[in-house]
């Protein structure tokens, strides 16, 4: 990512980190020195001085004794510490944020994706999940944002779990059943996922949303489990990471591997319409 954004001369204004922020333990919570090393300067401020908006995955979830979550909105406040504040960006669960500040083109949509995958079933226990409650209050406040007038040409939802994925982790009946109608009925024009540890593009005949994936961040990859000539048009099992970018008029996603080549590359216009690069 250092080297594309040099090479290009590109003004990176955000970074979108979509869950799994953390492996493993984080001793020390906000105080971890794996901020600093695996945060502050894994994305050196003089290449990505921007917001770094983050949103909780469910390895994030994980307790190690304590929560990484927790963590995560403390180190969003306190920063480095109170004279050199941090570009992470997590002011709670769920919220929403216009992008860029000045004469915004995008309206993003963050949620917390973590919950059961069905009822009852892959709960992953009360340390992986959000609550019933939580559940039912995130609901009711995506369905609010989705309604309330917003001035910019695009809107973007972001989520750590894929509503749909040919990845190993499948489609979540859950996400299906409570958020794709509310992305149907608003127009919603991209959903932004992780979780799958691979990278996706799918389109649905007459759905107004994109669904992309971007999974190839680091962790071991895995295997797709449905063809993506069968439902794509792309899927692939390799490292990389993904390149938005928008005008009034169209948004260009492309995703690239781990060296900063394009693997794959689309334009969605505001009336929806999808053209593959």
């Amino acid at each position: 990512m250092n080297r594309y954004a040099q090479q290009y001369r590109l003004r990176t204004q955000a970074l979108l980190m979509l869950g799994d922020n953390w492996y493993g333990e984080l001793a020390g919570g906000a105080l971890s020195p794996r901020w600093q090393k695996q945060f502050e300067e894994m994305y050196p401020a003089d290449v990505f001085s921007c917001p770094a908006y983050a949103i909780p995955g469910n390895h994030d979830y994980q307790r190690w004794p304590e929560s990484k979550v927790a963590a995560e909105l403390e180190y969003a406040q306190v920063g480095r510490n109170t004279a050199l504040p941090t570009r992470w960006t997590m002011p709670s669960l769920w919220y929403r944020f216009d992008f860029p500040p000045t004469k915004p083109l995008i309206t993003f949509i963050a949620l917390d994706s973590n919950m059961p995958f069905s009822d009852g079933i892959e709960t992953h226990g009360v340390n992986f999940t959000l609550t019933p409650q939580q559940q039912v209050e995130e609901l009711a406040w995506l369905e609010a944002e989705l309604k309330r007038p917003r001035t910019t040409p695009f809107l973007i939802v972001i989520g750590h779990h894929p509503v749909y994925s040919n990845g190993i982790h499948g489609d979540h009946p859950i996400l299906i059943r409570d958020w794709d109608p509310l992305f149907r009925k608003e127009g919603v024009h991209l959903y932004l996922a992780g979780h799958d540890h691979d990278m996706q593009h799918l389109e649905f005949e007459g759905h107004p949303t994109s669904f992309v994936i971007s999974g190839g961040g680091g962790a071991e990859l895995t295997n797709p489990t449905i063809d993506p000539a069968q439902r794509g048009p792309y899927g692939q099992k390799v490292y990389g990471f993904s390149h938005l970018s928008a005008t009034e008029d169209r948004m260009t996603l492309r995703h690239l591997d781990s060296n900063g080549s394009v693997l794959h590359a689309f334009t969605k216009s505001v009336d929806g319409k999808v053209s593959i690069l």
